[in-house]
């Protein structure tokens, strides 16, 4: 992965292979020198082809690079190639990848349409078979995978780990001298089956580039523990993700938490944040939560930056909350227009603060700012500009105006670079 200066600093940069995922002329690559990918998953009956279409274009427009889509049942793989053939018809690239349990060997095999359409394969090695039917199995859906030249994702989760493997390191532990914690016997499990799994998979002849590797746990300390080791036993790309992170606060803060400390060491290629989303909620909190991180810790930039204030005594009107949420909802939603007609336009630092204390200061230090009075002071906010303070606003209306401002900027700044190339060229 692209590891910025911060992170050199703290940890040792991990350099993985890099998996390239090629379709249709278009493509992604995941690890290398590569900037870390976003990932997302579809909650939708994968039947219901329009619903999950919809969806996935939603996931892509917020910032997903891959989207993964259920395939359970024949219905569903039948699904698969009408969704991709609808979402190229709305000129939507983003690559589908198709989620596997129990009889993804059967579906890739009875349903070949669907293995075509596919960009990559999920595979969970606990939920491919027990005892001969495992290897054989898993092995059907490598021989699919070589067929139609398309990476796998051997992604392992804790909550369905191999109970034949995990029984058998349990054994082992029995006869050292000093038995590991069970815990520790669990980690290596998770670890182990993903690692043979790959081992499995290139003697089948599948390149070690076509193979991402997963290992999902629920706990961030078990997380970390477990990403730190693999990253150390494996140069495969690495697929980051706090599984059944939770909801709401509780999955965001999790998520952060463990995604953000192994990023920062240099592990990880490609992520997903595994929001539940609240009552109500757009599946793509979970992508905005994963931009957000990235780009918090400067390692990819997605979104103009909006500086503001927590607010304090000096600040007990809520002007300055309300124009702050205005102006974030405001550039969010301009995003997905701006990102092709302004070049750029995602450095963009704006700063919304609430008095005269930090105000100006931080104004100043942004592209472009405004600092609202606080209690008791002159009501008027000073509007700063490249440094400079270029003019005050007053009155009711400082929140369309100084979104007017906002949007004259970008259009002069950012559609000038773009002017420029256009003649040029």
């Amino acid at each position: 992965m692209k590891v910025n200066h911060a992170t050199q600093t703290v940890g040792a940069s991990r350099q993985s292979r890099q998996t390239i995922i090629v379709w249709a002329g278009h493509s992604v690559t995941m690890g290398g020198s590569a900037p870390v990918r976003i990932q997302s998953m579809t909650n939708t009956d994968t039947t219901d082809v329009m619903a999950t279409a919809m969806q996935v274009r939603e996931l892509a427009i917020a910032g997903s690079e891959l989207v993964r889509i259920t395939v359970n049942t024949p219905l569903a793989a039948q699904a698969v190639a009408p969704i991709r053939e609808q979402l190229d018809r709305w000129g939507v690239t983003v690559p589908l990848i198709g989620d596997f349990h129990y009889n993804g060997h059967t579906l890739l095999t009875d349903f070949p349409e669907c293995a075509q359409a596919l960009s990559k394969y999920r595979i969970n090695p606990g939920n491919v078979g027990k005892g001969d039917k495992h290897d054989r199995q898993f092995g059907l859906m490598i021989e699919t995978a070589l067929r139609w030249n398309k990476p796998v994702r051997i992604g392992v989760n804790w909550g369905s780990l191999d109970q034949e493997l995990l029984s058998h390191l349990m054994d082992q532990n029995c006869r050292r001298t000093q038995p590991w914690p069970v815990k520790q016997v669990m980690l290596e499990a998770v670890m182990t089956s993903a690692l043979d799994s790959a081992h499995q998979a290139c003697t089948m002849g599948m390149h070690p580039d076509n193979i991402i590797l997963s290992c999902k746990l629920s706990g961030v300390q078990n997380l970390i523990a477990v990403y730190r080791e693999l990253a150390k036993r494996s140069d495969h790309v690495l697929h980051l993700g706090l599984t059944e992170a939770g909801m709401g606060i509780q999955g965001t803060v999790a998520s952060t938490a463990a995604l953000s400390i192994l990023l920062q060491e240099g592990i990880g290629d490609t992520i997903r944040v595994s929001l539940t989303p609240q009552p109500g909620e757009s599946r793509t909190q979970e992508v905005v939560v994963a931009s957000e991180i990235l780009q918090a810790l400067g390692l990819r930039t997605f979104m103009p930056k909006v500086t503001a204030c927590p607010g304090c005594g000096r600040t007990t009107s809520a002007t300055f909350q309300e124009l702050t949420l205005h102006i974030q909802d405001f550039l969010r939603h301009q995003m997905p227009v701006w990102r092709s007609q302004y070049p750029g336009v995602e450095t963009l630092k704006v700063a919304v603060m609430g008095c005269i204390v930090n105000g100006p200061g931080e104004s100043r230090h942004a592209d472009i700012g405004i600092s609202l009075p606080g209690t008791g002071e002159t009501p008027a906010a000073p509007v700063f500009i490249d440094g400079e303070k270029r003019m005050t606003l007053r009155g009711d209306a400082i929140a369309s105006e100084f979104q007017t401002i906002v949007q004259d900027y970008v259009e002069k700044r950012f559609g000038a670079a773009t002017h420029r190339d256009t003649e040029v060229k």
